[in-house]
């Protein structure tokens, strides 16, 4: 009995929970809130953006030619880039110091110089190099062309990104190889496969789980970089704009129309990234893998 009369004195109360407050994210929120509906209102009511004047323009067929050489810039500079940085990561891995301390070098230079300068250089090859031509190295020439009749603007503009991407491209490649076990690689030889079916079949693609991230971001800045082959020049699509204003004197809303393009183009290529790293981290983070870009922003749970 007097057991009993301890036990139902000592039985504890139901617990009320009190939420948790918050105060500092109310007032950021509403902070955020405010900016947001002044931005709105500044795009809505300034007279300096001219929306009708961008409207004139924003299809147009010099604008759309501007567009088209920007993609194709991106797309040649980072195919060109992604081929030849390959390389120079293998050379950089080498056991050979001659192919290692070449494209060390390599990669010195072009890190270490501004692209603009590099372009401007590309742009003035022919005082450089007045001629090109084919022969003995040291020797005779067989045939030679005139270098400024050879290199259009658009071939300088190419080789101009496609070389300093590489060498972003080479460290990016060689970080993706190096992540990989060295365990596999020696697997591999045990098999007798050879060092290039190892790097094929076996190390690069467990390495583009690593590459393809930074890679992403290389091409959303290559396509931002083609706006320096003014220097060249090449009309794509800032230079383009530029070429407008130059007459119409409206240099806010040629420049707003530009960086709308250049928003659209960027927000494609972010959800083929997505995707593109949705593919190659199949096994590893299954649950952010499930959730779509919306409920990624958002914060939102896909793995409930």
């Amino acid at each position: 009995m007097t057991i009993d009369s301890d036990a139902g004195r000592g039985r504890p109360e139901a617990i009320k929970a009190v939420p948790v407050r918050h105060p500092g994210r109310w007032v950021a929120a509403a902070v955020v809130l405010v900016l947001v509906a002044m931005f709105v209102h500044f795009l809505l009511t300034s007279d300096a953006l001219e929306w009708s004047e961008q409207g004139k323009y924003i299809t147009s067929s010099a604008v759309l030619k501007g567009v088209r050489n920007t993609i194709l810039l991106t797309v040649a500079a980072m195919a060109g880039g992604m081929l030849l940085g390959t390389v120079l990561a293998l050379m950089r891995l080498s056991a050979n110091p001659l192919l290692s301390g070449a494209s060390w070098f390599y990669l010195w230079f072009f890190r270490g110089t501004p692209l603009y300068t590099q372009l401007l250089i590309w742009g003035a090859i022919g005082s450089l190099f007045p001629t090109l031509g084919v022969g003995i190295p040291f020797g005779p020439e067989f045939h030679t062309w005139k270098t400024q009749a050879l290199v259009s603007p658009m071939l300088a503009a190419g080789l101009g990104l496609i070389l300093n991407e590489a060498a972003y491209m080479a460290e990016i490649i060689r970080a993706g190889i190096l992540s990989v076990d060295e365990g596999q690689q020696e697997a591999a030889g045990a098999l007798g496969m050879s060092r290039m079916q190892t790097m094929g079949r076996i190390v690069l693609p467990q390495a583009m789980r690593v590459i393809v991230p930074p890679t992403g971001n290389e091409v959303l800045s290559m396509m931002k970089n083609t706006s320096l082959v003014a220097a060249i020049p090449f009309s794509e699509l800032t230079f383009t704009a530029q070429t407008i204003y130059a007459s119409t004197y409206k240099i806010i809303p040629m420049l707003v129309m530009a960086c709308l393009w250049y928003l659209l183009l960027s927000s494609v290529l972010m959800v083929g990234q997505y995707y593109l790293e949705r593919h190659f981290s199949r096994g590893v983070g299954r649950e952010s893998r499930a959730r779509g870009p919306l409920l990624r922003l958002r914060g939102g749970g896909g793995g409930q």
